[in-house]
């Protein structure tokens, strides 16, 4: 018998794969789902909203505790149910987006339902403070398609580039992703990519595409820049064009910037207020990236002041030594964010910070990094948060160790998905 890890066997749920039957949809939970209940066991049900009456199918059964569903018929809808405006996202189809069916407004209503829960579940937080119960989930402008500007598209063994389904390596061909800005979704899915495993595209401010394939282990290959009007591809490659916080940035073709066009400014605007930054402070600015944090925060702190940028991508951190080259008090240090890079760090700033900004990965911060921070004394955390999950773990270890989540505020920064974007500001308590 095949066993699975730990000596298990691989499927250790009740063999629900494929049965249909009727529930009541719950609340929603973290990751583009609800909660149901059916016959004792918990049900998480794509494509629903909370209080609809639904018809599900089970996708996936490995737990005995719970199993996976799409809702296929509708049979008491919200009031919130929308027809989707993209024909591949649905049950069994794209698995790129979480809430097609979901007004925008009320996508905005659940992401921050979600922040509060795993706040409250997660963070250790009364669901009562106001910092918590007060979350509203901000809209950004330019309205729920048509935002993406970076992507990555699969691609199918005959050259076909597309989605995967939800939870699956199936691709689903795609020749359109409403969500993606058009002139990027159609430099790779208006072609066939022979050989490749995926495609990266991304499309900067002025109107550059910049697509990499990277091939079935994922190394990329050349990249391809086509400028706005022009017919033939820019030799070299080069770097992608940004506007973001009064500054023109320079980032990697494809490398890593906020994907929707308006939240470098809108994080900026929340990350500034919360930082406050005085003349003369030390801001530390850790997973630094291209440097937008710190470009923005180094004229407040003057000549006088200090912004430590640590960044550990090469790439990036040449992107950033030459975004900030005019400002004198911003330095990029190259380097990884963990517990014994960051105690060396540390010990080099002497003084310590005043300000600590923080845009982690989705996984987080992490407890020791979390808890490492916080003995450094300063005066405000400013913590970036790409998964509410992360936040509220990190809001426990930041807690434990005497700091207390005195603001935060939420964007739509990736909407019709599951994905919110948070800033939250961390004081001693």
């Amino acid at each position: 018998m095949q066993r699975g890890r730990s000596g298990t066997s691989p499927d250790r749920g009740l063999g629900w794969t494929g049965r249909e039957f009727e529930v009541i949809v719950g609340p929603v939970a973290h990751g583009g789902h609800c909660v149901a209940r059916h016959e004792g066991r918990v049900v998480f049900v794509r494509h629903a909203l909370p209080g609809e009456r639904v018809r599900v199918r089970v996708t996936e059964d490995r737990h005995p505790g719970f199993c996976r569903a799409d809702a296929v018929e509708v049979l008491a809808a919200a009031p919130a149910r929308v027809e989707r405006p993209c024909p591949y996202s649905g049950p069994g189809k794209c698995g790129g987006c979480d809430w097609q069916h979901v007004d925008p407004a009320e996508q905005r209503r659940l992401k921050a339902s979600v922040v509060r829960e795993q706040l409250v579940r997660l963070g250790g937080l009364d669901a009562g403070e106001p910092v918590v119960a007060g979350l509203a989930v901000e809209e950004l402008p330019g309205g729920p398609l048509r935002w993406r500007s970076r992507a990555r598209f699969a691609v199918d063994g005959a050259g076909a580039p597309g989605l995967r389904r939800h939870r699956s390596h199936d691709v689903v061909v795609l020749d359109d992703c409403p969500i993606t800005v058009e002139p990027a979704a159609q430099a790779v899915l208006g072609r066939r990519w022979p050989g490749a495993g995926a495609v990266d595209v991304s499309i900067d401010s002025t109107g550059a595409v910049t697509t990499v394939p990277l091939d079935r282990r994922g190394r990329p290959r050349a990249a391809e820049v086509r400028r706005a009007g022009e017919e033939l591809p820019a030799e070299p490659a080069g770097r992608a064009e940004r506007r973001a916080g009064g500054r023109d940035w320079e980032v990697e073709g494809t490398g890593f910037w906020q994907v929707h066009p308006a939240a470098a400014d809108a994080l900026v605007d929340a990350v500034a207020g919360f930082v406050a930054a005085a003349a003369g402070e030390t801001v530390l600015d850790l997973y630094a990236g291209a440097g937008l944090f710190g470009g923005a925060l180094a004229p407040a702190v003057g000549a006088g002041g200090r912004v430590v940028c640590v960044e550990a991508d090469p790439g990036a951190c040449a992107a950033a030594d030459a975004n900030l080259a005019d400002l004198p008090q911003a330095e990029v240090w190259q380097g990884e964010v963990d517990a014994d890079g960051l105690t060396g760090l540390l010990a080099e700033l002497d003084p310590g910070p005043d300000v600590v900004v923080l845009d982690p990965p989705r996984a987080g911060a992490g407890t020791a990094v979390s808890r490492l921070l916080a003995g450094a004394g300063a005066r405000a955390v400013v913590y970036v948060a790409c998964d509410p999950a992360a936040l509220g773990r990190d809001v426990a270890a930041f807690s434990a160790a005497g700091y207390r989540l005195a603001a935060l505020r939420g964007f739509d920064a990736f909407p019709m998905t599951a994905h919110v974007e948070c800033v939250a500001l961390l004081v001693p308590a």
